[in-house]
């Protein structure tokens, strides 16, 4: 997502401009149905399309044009992963999140590289996926505290050898902010432990995008990582 757009949906997310749009991809008609229910009982989300298998869910994202699709990995005819990337190729600005059951470290890489925005696990509460819904709407990757952890522990060995030279480092605040960002932490998580508004937040993370050369929060973790400024046991 352009940062322009970023910045018009979170104006968007404040000024309460219409519901969330999602579609949900998942084969099991009892989890789906529950999802919907308690997705629905938000009054801020409304449930768009539903798809029993993945190719269902890209012609249905194609034809709907959801704000957030919520894909499962394991799905007949046409596998989450492969779904994933046809919704990205053909709708780059439908969020994507990822909520299954699989942590394996290929799926979760694999996803991320499609363009996923968030990989979580199915013992994740109902509210936590509400909130996880509302985040990658308004731009924010969301990332299973254990998925992370993998993630991380598999790139560690190639981000040791990628150190890159930055015109500027970080300010302390900021690289707070990523620290928080790093263990999971929402926007509005972040501000409340540091006394901070959730615009502020989100200006500290942009200035951190800006000075890091990426535009995602899990690149600005990986180059974090890169550089130094985070550690491995910072994500436990």
């Amino acid at each position: 997502m352009s940062h322009a757009k970023y910045n018009m949906r979170m104006e968007a997310t404040r000024a309460g401009a219409g519901p969330i749009r999602v579609l949900l991809a998942e084969d099991h008609r009892l989890m789906r149905e529950g999802t919907r229910q308690f997705l629905e009982r938000q009054g801020d989300i409304h449930v768009v399309g539903e798809a029993a298998d993945g190719e269902e869910a890209v012609r249905l994202a194609r034809a709907l044009r959801p704000d957030v699709a919520i894909v499962d990995i394991a799905m007949p005819h046409m596998s989450g992963i492969e779904a994933t990337k046809a919704i990205k190729k053909y709708c780059p600005d439908i969020a994507v999140l990822i909520l299954t059951m699989y942590d394996d470290d290929q799926y979760i890489v694999t996803l991320l590289e499609a363009g996923a925005a968030g990989y979580l696990l199915k013992d994740i509460s109902s509210s936590e996926l509400v909130d996880a819904v509302r985040n990658v709407y308004a731009g924010e990757a969301v990332i299973h505290p254990s998925v992370a952890k993998k993630l991380l522990t598999r790139l560690l060995p190639r981000t040791a050898r990628e150190k890159v030279k930055l015109g500027s480092a970080p300010s302390g605040r900021e690289l707070e902010v990523l620290q928080m960002a790093a263990q999971g932490l929402s926007n509005k998580e972040i501000g409340e432990q540091l006394s901070l508004s959730s615009r502020t937040v989100q200006a500290h993370l942009s200035n951190i995008f800006s000075k890091l050369g990426v535009a995602s929060r899990t690149e600005a973790i990986v180059r974090g990582l890169q550089q130094g400024w985070l550690r491995l046991q910072d994500f436990c």
